[in-house]
């Protein structure tokens, strides 16, 4: 086992799943510090600067959705991943759970090898964020920002702009669940009035080109780009 940098915080009310969860990350290599309620793991948040935090969405004191809030206001963890671990699986619980700034949402019970399988693509994610390019290579898919050029499979695929643009975007950060709010505002930004049905439109027409099974649907949230 190899010990790494990354700090991951793990926030739990239950010493039993700080305990498992923490040994078999810490396991990776991981650093590990924990929080038993949202006011602590905002104080631990700030204090470690840790790059992913596993949270509990309900904790005595402050629960997970209010802490999150908390933590995206904080200049200094605007890169954290954020991912909730909990019981709860109703999709009202998930979406208020994006919508409080999560990136991910994981459901109990889970088995300790696929959460961290999770673990490793979210932080990924995080390293893919910190790559600044004009070129994309994802699932075997080319993307070329300053040409305006996909390649899949030796083929080029021609799309219009502003598919290009909604392709980029969800391909330059796999997995991540962008809200149709946050399309809007980079793909589209100030330059015409459009609603939510324009992206549903665009995203129809990036399956039929690229692949049905490429761009999933978050019900009541936004979409993700997954391989």
């Amino acid at each position: 086992m190899k010990k790494t940098q990354t700090k991951i915080l793990l926030v739990d009310d239950e010493p039993d799943i700080l305990e498992i969860v923490g040994y078999n990350l810490a396991q990776e290599g991981y650093q590990i510090v924990t929080a038993s309620n949202g006011k602590d793991a905002i104080a631990k948040a700030q204090k470690e600067l840790p790059e992913l935090i596993i949270m509990d969405v309900m904790m005595a004191e402050m629960d997970g959705m209010e802490a999150c809030e908390h933590i995206r206001k904080i200049p200094e963890l605007n890169n954290v991943i954020i991912t909730f671990l909990t019981a709860r699986s109703e999709d009202y619980s998930q979406v208020a759970g994006f919508d409080a700034g999560a990136d991910d949402y994981i459901t109990k019970p889970i088995k300790p090898k696929l959460l961290v399988s999770k673990v490793k693509a979210l932080l990924r994610r995080l390293k893919e964020q910190e790559v600044v390019t004009d070129t994309l290579n994802v699932g075997g898919i080319e993307i070329n920002r300053e040409e305006y050029k996909i390649i899949k499979g030796n083929v080029e695929i021609a799309l219009p702009r502003k598919e290009f643009e909604l392709f980029y975007l969800l391909a330059s950060k796999p997995g991540k669940v962008f809200k149709r709010d946050e399309i809007l505002d980079k793909v589209w930004g100030n330059e015409v009035v459009v609603g939510g049905r324009t992206i549903d439109v665009h995203i129809r027409k990036l399956r039929e080109k690229i692949g049905e099974d490429l761009f999933k649907t978050i019900k009541g949230v936004g979409y993700k780009f997954e391989v």
